[in-house]
């Protein structure tokens, strides 16, 4: 079926169902509506004056696709939503297209272009009605297509406790940023609207919803520099998780409100006058209260109460230019005492969110005040952050160097998710989450560009911020043309030189000072492939030993070396030569499952037995099973003494073996692939198999773990959380480490089955600082 460029779909009378693109043709209740044009009183819901000016614009029955007008662009696509979402309700029983509205309300606000605006319209129509992608095209142009398209793979962003989803969804959203950052303006409206309307919906919801907020939203909208996004975010996500703490400062605010005005007012008189006075003209000096969830942090950070607080109220200074914002800074130190150590300047040293102004803090009448100075372009810019600069109105990608730089963040982010970064989705999630937040230190190269750090970060945090070989390959550096060891801390202002050489890498003990997630992740990206290589050929010279170089030469890309590393739960060939110069596996068990690969290959080549030899062996199963419903776990021992080897500690749904021991010890099993059993000779072994009627009481069985880790403090107690988190006991740990070496951890753990055992060196082996993770016998 083809487009639909002058129509929209309506709801179907019987059952209020969105009839999708694909029944159209085939149900003949479907009704099209005329994508036309109405006047704005015909609508039922309450418009912005500026939407029903847009609406008035547009003459009624106006239906074109792809309006080049902008205010034709912005009528038509509400007009488009409006139908769509028509019979849609949200929780609190409103209709529904008061949210996308709202959402293009406050697009328009922080200064987002027609398309943009357009976007926050129809962000939820793909995901909620029947159009399609290629619709929004044909009605409204690339550009919007693209913007919604991108909301919509940004859609279901829920933060819960699935980590995987989790970092998945962070993944796409930082992926879309980097291809166009208006997409993530859009999700951040949405998020802020929702933020808004939130009481409508169940506790625990509510409280997932802020959580995911305060963690990821309000520091995104931070990083952005939309500030005005960033403080409502965080009052209403405190609103909801500190309920009790929230209306504590509100009523402390509140009841103190006329005393703290009258004294701003008076401080704001009077230094108006002495900035006149000294021919500073063209400031606007005003009073702004602090957020409470920034009162809040501030009282939980320096354990005070409220009325220890001073700067629950503080001035800004708003100048026509950077000129002016330095002389009214001394007007304003030469009227009030400043307070030391409180100057940041952060127009000669920018955030990296492109924030600018001059902050510092004196002692007005009797109390101490803040004061922020800034230009009215810097105060545009620190209210609507990327928003309000003019090359993402169309494009969605910075243009120059200046605004590249702001975003390094994101660019080298992204550039580490695309190097196979981060695919341990619980360190992936805290690196995130870390570096969201603010930077604090800032430091200069030296060619005197400015590296926005975080604070307490180091030469090492330094030289992977500038690139990924300079951090591999550094040995030593220079801060303020003095040798400085590499754990020294950066501090404001430092210039730093990186000392590289081609033979240096990094060590295993830079990550106990690095700083920032980025530099962390490098190290252990960069350990584990150069670890991985050595590895695989220390393995590939175990093998040569007893194959033969020939021999190896022809095995080694063969199906059956790559069974072989599926059973020893292990991805492919290069992982099974890993593990086996690792010693998580022994040459004997290669071996071993290595020639009963081939033997089965070759039996595979032979005739294939009767229907009735089969029906024969099937039967005698069937009547040994019988016997032994309520008897022994193991089939084929009925009557003996027998026990389980440590040297491969089987599990129920692994093929076993017997093994007659001598001196009269019983009877010992086996996996089949035991290199002990490959010892034994054919006449003292005995066919057994694993009962699989024992009854719903299963017992458990131990089994041994070799972990190859990096050596840091914590890591055994995070394994063994994850171990009991999934029910499963450990009956005893032992930890061997060696300085400059990674550390070993050999676990004995209980399971009931092999497709536990698997799950859990699956669990494990993505577990952050896991290097290498591998199956062995007691007591190896």
């Amino acid at each position: 079926m083809g487009f639909l460029p002058r129509c929209c779909i309506a709801w179907l009378q019987s059952d209020g169902l969105m009839l999708k693109t694909a029944d159209l043709e085939s149900n003949i209740e479907a009704v099209i509506l005329p994508e036309t044009m109405r006047c704005p009183s015909s609508y039922n819901i309450k418009l912005p004056d500026w939407l029903k000016k847009c609406i008035a614009n547009v003459p009624v029955g106006n239906g074109d696709s792809c309006p080049t007008d902008p205010e034709a662009l912005l009528a038509l696509s509400f007009n488009f939503a409006y139908q769509l979402h028509q019979g849609q309700v949200r929780a609190s029983g409103e209709p529904y297209i008061i949210h996308p509205v709202a959402v293009a309300d406050l697009l328009r606000d922080i200064g987002g272009s027609a398309a943009v605006i357009a976007a926050g319209f129809l962000h939820d129509v793909v995901e909620d009605t029947g159009v399609t992608p290629n619709e929004i095209e044909a009605h409204f142009g690339a550009e919007v297509r693209g913007l919604v398209e991108g909301v919509t793979k940004l859609g279901g962003i829920h933060f819960t406790n699935r980590t995987e989803a989790q970092a998945e969804n962070l993944r796409k959203m930082f992926l879309a940023m980097a291809s166009d950052i208006r997409v993530v303006l859009v999700k951040l409206a949405d998020r802020l609207h929702n933020m808004r309307t939130l009481s409508s919906l169940k506790p625990d919801k509510q409280h997932r919803i802020a959580t995911e907020t305060r963690d990821i939203y309000a520091p995104l909208a931070n990083r952005l520099g939309i500030g005005r996004f960033k403080w409502e975010l965080e009052d209403l996500a405190f609103k909801v998780l500190e309920p009790e703490a929230f209306r504590e400062i509100q009523q402390e605010v509140a009841s103190k409100r006329s005393d703290r005005e009258d004294r701003l007012a008076v401080t704001v008189e009077l230094l108006k006058n002495k900035l006149e006075a000294s021919g500073v003209n063209d400031c606007d000096v005003v009073g702004r209260p602090k957020h409470l969830y920034g009162i809040w942090s501030k009282m939980q950070r320096q354990q005070k109460a409220f009325h220890e607080i001073y700067d629950v109220a503080a001035l800004r200074i708003v100048t026509s230019s950077v000129e002016n914002c330095y002389r009214a800074l001394a007007v304003l130190h030469d009227t009030f005492r400043p307070i030391p150590g409180r100057f940041k300047d952060y127009i000669g040293l920018p955030k990296p969110n492109g924030y600018k102004s001059l902050h510092t803090a004196v002692i007005g009448r009797h109390r101490p005040i803040e004061v922020q100075i800034r230009t009215s372009d810097m105060h545009h810019v620190a209210e609507y952050g990327i928003a309000a600069h003019w090359k993402y109105k169309e494009g969605g990608s910075p243009a120059d160097g200046d605004e590249m730089a702001r975003f390094n963040w994101l660019r080298q982010l992204v550039d580490w998710q695309k190097e196979g970064g981060g695919q341990d989705h619980n360190d992936y999630l805290k690196s995130i989450k870390e570096d969201l937040f603010d930077e604090e230190v800032f430091v200069f190269t030296p060619k005197g560009d400015v590296v926005g750090l975080r604070k307490g970060s180091t030469a090492v945090d330094f030289a992977y911020r500038i690139h990924s070989e300079v951090g591999n390959h550094c040995q030593g550096v220079r801060i303020n043309d003095r040798l400085c060891n590499l754990t020294t801390p950066l501090q404001n202002g430092d210039f730093v030189q990186v000392l590289t050489s081609k033979n240096a890498h990094p060590s295993l003990d830079w990550l106990n000072f690095v700083a920032t997630p980025t530099a962390r992740e490098r190290i252990r990206q960069w350990y584990k492939k150069s670890h991985r290589e050595q590895n695989i050929i220390r393995g590939k010279e175990i093998l040569e030993r007893e194959l033969g170089r020939d021999g190896l030469e022809s095995l080694i890309h063969s199906e059956a070396m790559a069974r072989v590393s599926k059973r020893c739960n292990l991805g492919n060939v290069d992982d099974l030569l890993a593990a086996l110069g690792f010693g998580g596996v022994t040459q004997h068990q290669v071996t071993n499952r290595l020639r009963e690969e081939l033997r089965l290959q070759e039996a595979a080549k032979l005739p294939e037995a009767s229907n009735e030899e089969l029906a024969k062996n099937l039967s005698e199963q069937a009547e040994a099973t019988s016997n032994n419903i309520n008897g022994s776990p193991i089939l084929g021992v009925e009557g003996l003494e027998y026990r389980l080897g440590g040297c491969c500690c089987p599990l129920p749904g692994e093929t076993i073996m017997g093994a007659v021991a001598l001196g009269n010890h019983g009877i010992t099993i086996h996996r089949q692939d035991c290199s002990n059993l490959a010892q034994t000779p054919a006449e003292r072994r005995l066919p057994v198999r694993w009962n699989p009627n024992v009854g719903d009481h299963r017992r458990n069985y131990p089994t041994q773990l070799r972990i190859e880790v990096l050596d840091r403090v914590g890591i055994l107690k995070d394994i063994l959380m994850q171990l009991s988190d999934s029910r499963i006991n450990v009956s005893d740990a032992r930890v061997r480490t060696a300085f400059g070496k990674p550390a070993r951890i050999d676990l004995r753990i209980e399971l009931d089955n092999a497709s536990k055992l698997q799950s859990t060196i699956s669990q494990i082996r993505s577990m952050a600082d896991v290097l290498d993770i591998a199956r062995t016998g007691i007591g190896n």
